[in-house]
Formats: C-alpha cells, sequence, structure tokens
C-alpha cells in the first residue's frame, strides 16, 4: 500500500467462543489484512485481533461455545479500529494492567502484546470490551519510549 492510497474497510462478526471458530474469523481477516496492508503492518493488525479474540473466548467466555464473542474492526486509511467484546463476568484490567508474567510463566502476556503493539487499548468498566487503534503512521507509546532508551544508552557509551 502506498502513503497516499486510502483504503477503507469494515468487517463486524459474532463468534461462538470456541477457539475453531476464531480461527474461522483470522483466516477471513488474514485475506483482507494481506491484501490491504504492508507486511510489518499486517503481523502487527492480525497479533492485535488474535490476542483479543483469544482472550475474549478462553478468558472472558470460558470457550463456551453457548457464548458470543463480538468482534468489530475498521480500516480507514492507516489506522485500524478494533473492538472485541464477550458475554463474560469482565475483568479488573486496572489491576491486570499493573502485573506483568514471569518468563516462565504459560499465559499472562495477553495485556502486555496489547499495549505494547496498539497506540491506544482502552477496556470498558466492566472488563468485557476492549477497544484499540492501531494508527500504522505513528509509533505507538513502547516504541518512543524504547527509542528514547536505546538513544541514551548509546549516547552513553
Amino acid at each position: 500500500m502506498t502513503h497516499a492510497a486510502r483504503f477503507d474497510c469494515e468487517m463486524h462478526k459474532s463468534l461462538a467462543a470456541t477457539v475453531e471458530a476464531v480461527e474461522e474469523f483470522f483466516e477471513e481477516f488474514h485475506l483482507h489484512s494481506q491484501a490491504m496492508l504492508e507486511r510489518v503492518n499486517c503481523f502487527q493488525a492480525e497479533l492485535l485481533v488474535r490476542e483479543a479474540l483469544t482472550n475474549a473466548v478462553v478468558h472472558g467466555s470460558g470457550a463456551d461455545p453457548r457464548k458470543q464473542v463480538r468482534c468489530s474492526l475498521r480500516l480507514r486509511g492507516k489506522r485500524l479500529l478494533i473492538a472485541v467484546a464477550d458475554e463474560g463476568e469482565g475483568f479488573d484490567w486496572r489491576a491486570a494492567r499493573a502485573k506483568s508474567a514471569d518468563a516462565l510463566d504459560c499465559s499472562g502476556r495477553g495485556l502486555e502484546i496489547l499495549y505494547r503493539y496498539a497506540n491506544r487499548v482502552r477496556f470498558n468498566d466492566r472488563g468485557n470490551l476492549v477497544t484499540m487503534i492501531k494508527d500504522f503512521d505513528k509509533r505507538n507509546r513502547h516504541d518512543r519510549s524504547e527509542e528514547r532508551r536505546v538513544g541514551k544508552e548509546c549516547r552513553s557509551r
């Protein structure tokens, strides 16, 4: 996609809260993202979508196929909006944000991934809806702070 190109695309889907349904949705999203985004942007977009959907299914809905997970995606130009909601009770995202996974943990990195790759991450108060913005023209907060840290290390040598 060239810098001047502008693409608009929307996807809205309600899925059974199963890992298989996530994979089916993800295959469809993958085809759209490959056609509309540069390779590095595809990776970031796909990582955010997969992680948010998997968290909603596994943690939010307990992988209960009777529950639904809703996903809305909107790509306008170089900005991707992702919203994922589940029918679970929610969680205390403020407390979870303050924690980080240990190196040997098998899970617990989902929020870290969302905050690392999205420019903006917001939860509703209940904690069963996440909305993310990925602006492919801007670096996210983590990238800027990492850039400053690396810059300081280089200058001090």
